[in-house]
């Protein structure tokens, strides 16, 4: 009985859905290779955006191609460390990220934090591939008032 309802399930769903009409991002069927679409190129203008919500990590104003940020070496800190801020001019990390999981604060960037890329992101001209309805919090305060 089981066996039966199992058979009649797969053959139900794979007459249903054909690769062709299942809609996706792709914009290609699922068993064909789609041209893929041009990169999009990195904003560079070290302008910092806005931010969208309450502790939202700060995107990265400028290209970072080649960098490398490995165990070896970290190249975001040749410019971004307290020690080099005054030098190049560019902003401070913040200080959360010299604290250990217990709040302690460290003479060294914390291990946790070593890889920048984990939650700093370059922002591109990519259009969306979705549609949405985000409004950011500042906005939906002003609504409320």
């Amino acid at each position: 009985m089981l066996l039966l309802l199992f058979a009649t399930t797969v053959i139900g769903a794979t007459a249903v859905i054909k690769g062709d009409e299942l809609a996706t991002l792709r914009g290609a069927p699922l068993n064909t290779e789609p041209e893929p679409p041009a990169m999009s190129k990195t904003i560079n203008n070290d302008i910092i955006p806005k931010r969208s919500y309450p502790m939202q990590p700060p995107v990265i104003p400028h290209k970072i191609d080649n960098y490398q940020v490995d165990l070896n070496a970290n190249k975001c800190m040749s410019c971004h460390a307290r020690s080099r801020v005054e030098e190049t001019q560019a902003r401070m990390i913040s200080v959360t990220h010299y604290m250990d999981r217990d709040g302690n604060f460290l003479a060294e960037l914390s291990p946790r934090r070593y890889f920048c890329e984990q939650c700093h992101v370059v922002q591109t001209d990519a259009k969306p591939l979705v549609a949405t309805t985000f409004t950011d919090l500042d906005t939906l305060l002003s609504e409320t008032e």
